[in-house]
């Protein structure tokens, strides 16, 4: 039985995050001593600035250690006074971590010795016949050691990101830099979004309504220099349903460009329209109590549109599932088909969706194993 995608995705970070502990327990020990005898040559002037520097090089490693295993992105702009203080509260915690291990392997340990004795038919300990409660307290209190070990793990983990925070955390320069350089991505993904709105758009008109038109004028000019009455009235006739043709692309372009219930009505009955057109069925759950701005309806209605687009096109689905819902202060839109998969976020219409859904500062993902599911999520920020 394959496991799936995201269990995968969980066991890889908890093996990387595991490795990163692993890691920053070793270098504890070092850091230990670096602070216990570079705290006593502080008392020496002369050795104050070499010992800073030293406590810089230490407290890199950590924050790269962080970064690498744990995902934690902290500056590297502060001070070298900082680095030594960060230094003091990290070595305790990273000793800390050390214990856990060791309890572990000698948990491990132990936990073998007794299985083995347990096989024996031999009681924990040995000495005597095991009894029938034996291995029911062993696998207990076993469960229960192991339980407090990963707890022990997770939380030494989690004040090691924090105390890194709260060292390393990006100062007020940095944070502005950050959001210059989130604000000027964002307005190139705005730009780039538009223009590849424009492009549909001109294709969809040259692809669709402009040959109907033509095809139109054809009809009418050959029906003009018909002189039997009943091949002009054949002609009209197409010419006819031509034109009715046209119109039903000429709707389906304005939907595509703005839908108008969009403004009317909202977001609910313009999804309901979009998933009466699809040639799909698609099953529609919205729980909005409150109407979003009208910014995020329509970033949530053309994730949902160019979605179910992309699926009727390309996933060989039989069924697709849109979900909107008020998560806090966030707005979130899923939809789900049962397609083929192997989409990719950088594929297609939905790399024009990842730049319209981060130019409202919001998350976009795409989750498309081969042979399906496809998963696509959008979660926007709506104050």
């Amino acid at each position: 039985m394959p496991v799936p995608a995201a269990m995968r995705r969980y066991l890889r970070k908890s093996l990387r995050g595991t490795l990163g502990l692993a890691i920053g327990a070793t270098t504890a020990v070092a850091e230990f001593l670096y602070v216990l005898f570079g705290g006593m040559a502080l008392a020496v002037p002369a050795l104050r600035r070499p010992v800073f520097a030293g406590a810089r090089t230490l407290s890199e490693v950590e924050r790269r250690r962080l970064e690498k295993y744990f995902g934690e992105e902290n500056a590297a702009d502060y001070t070298d006074r900082r680095a030594m203080a960060y230094l003091v509260p990290r070595c305790v915690i990273g000793l800390l971590c050390a214990a856990i291990f060791l309890m572990i392997l000698l948990g491990g340990g132990s936990g073998l010795i007794i299985a083995a004795q347990l096989f024996d038919g031999q009681s924990p300990g040995g000495g005597a016949p095991a009894d029938w409660y034996d291995p029911v307290t062993t696998l207990l209190f076993g469960g229960i050691l192991v339980f407090l070990c990963l707890q022990g793990l997770i939380g030494a983990a989690t004040l090691d990101a924090r105390l890194a925070r709260r060292f390393f955390g990006p100062s007020t320069n940095e944070q502005l830099r950050r959001r210059l350089s989130e604000l000027t991505t964002s307005r190139a993904e705005v730009v780039e979004a538009v223009n590849g709105e424009r492009r549909r758009i001109e294709r969809d008109l040259h692809d669709g309504v402009q040959q109907r038109l033509v095809a139109l004028g054809m009809l009418l000019g050959r029906a003009r220099r018909a002189t039997d009455p009943d091949r002009a009235s054949d002609l009209l006739r197409q010419a006819h349903e031509e034109s009715q043709r046209a119109l039903v692309d000429l709707r389906e372009v304005s939907w595509r460009v703005y839908p108008i219930a969009l403004d009317a009505d909202g977001l609910h009955p313009a999804l309901e329209a979009l998933a009466e057109r699809s040639g799909i069925p698609v099953h529609l759950r919205v729980d909005l109590p409150e109407r979003p701005p009208a910014a995020v309806e329509t970033v949530v209605y053309f994730v949902a549109s160019e979605a179910v687009t992309n699926t009727i096109k390309h996933a060989a689905a039989t069924r697709i599932d849109i979900e909107a819902e008020r998560e806090g202060d966030r707005v979130r839109v899923r939809i789900t088909d049962d397609g083929t998969g192997g989409a990719r976020e950088s594929g297609g219409g939905l790399s024009g969706l990842a730049m319209r859904v981060a130019a409202a500062d919001g998350q976009f993902t795409v989750d498309s194993p081969i042979g399906g599911p496809t998963v696509v999520t959008a979660v926007l920020p709506c104050e």
